[in-house]
């Protein structure tokens, strides 16, 4: 076994084995493959539930506050958009490429420390757990709308380069790809405000609200927001072209996956992070 939790093993296992299904179908066509790539998928959402449920069971709490129980929630999560998005929008690469990226992060994080935090009253608020559970729904939307640009910007070359295969037919057009990307954004900016606006209720309930601008987590999420803003401002004001919306949205989400892992440890706010 990997980790001491004989279960989190299990759904890495299986997420492997499914990835692996998946790419068989990537490759070469193959329905079977593909339906049972998509079945150990919906397991591994139901062990992943079972894990999330267990822990809070176990310690009391909703378990997201720590680097690991937020990356486990944020896997969970895309695990849950690529299901939804294999059932109803048929994107089958991207679902793929999805899964690649949940599954790394799912690795990635037994590297970090699978310990508790202990219970206070500040953490048992709801207030403060919708907060966190919202910020990690925008990153997840922001890290699919980011790969959705990323097959932009691929087939944008493939296509510049005029170098055609079977299997880049089954990907979207430009079009639909940009279409989707952007509506990820839209749905994870505002969820961002959200996540950012309850983390300020929380905070006043034990401190003055000003004390927030004191936080190097706060700049560093209202500049993730302004780019994220500007992005939108070159699509609906500037009419910017596809390929240079794709580039600013990738470069954007860079910019949030080092705030993740930087920012944290200068915020007075998120100690248990």
């Amino acid at each position: 076994m990997v980790t001491k939790f004989w279960l989190y093993d299990i759904i890495i296992y299986i997420y492997a084995l499914s990835l692996l299904f998946y790419f068989a179908d990537a490759v070469a066509r193959n329905d079977g493959a593909k339906r049972m790539g998509e079945g150990l998928l919906v397991f591994v959402w139901v062990l992943q539930t079972c894990f999330f449920f267990v822990r809070m069971y176990e310690h009391r709490y909703i378990p997201m506050f720590t680097r690991f129980e937020t990356m486990f929630f944020f896997s969970w999560l895309l695990v849950t958009v690529s299901l939804v998005a294999s059932r109803f929008f048929k994107l089958q690469f991207v679902v793929f490429f999805v899964n690649v990226f949940g599954f790394t992060v799912l690795v990635l994080n037994l590297l970090t420390d699978p310990g508790v935090v202990p219970l206070t009253r500040e953490l048992s608020t709801g207030v403060l757990s919708l907060h966190v559970a919202l910020a990690i729904a925008s990153y997840a939307a922001f890290a699919v709308s980011a790969i959705l640009s990323g097959f932009y910007l691929f087939l944008h070359l493939r296509l510049k380069q005029k170098r055609w295969t079977n299997a880049l037919r089954r990907l979207p057009s430009l079009e639909s790809l940009e279409r989707h990307a952007l509506q990820a954004a839209l749905v994870g900016t505002p969820t961002l405000i959200l996540s950012l606006s309850l983390g300020a209720v929380w905070l006043s309930f034990d401190s003055p609200v000003t004390a927030l601008f004191t936080d190097a987590k706060l700049y560093a999420t209202a500049s993730i927001l302004l780019l994220y803003g500007w992005l939108f401002v070159m699509k609906f004001r500037l009419r910017r072209p596809g390929l240079r919306l794709a580039w600013w949205n990738v470069g954007t989400f860079l910019w949030l996956l080092l705030n993740f892992a930087v920012a944290n440890d200068f915020s007075e706010f998120h100690p248990w992070m």
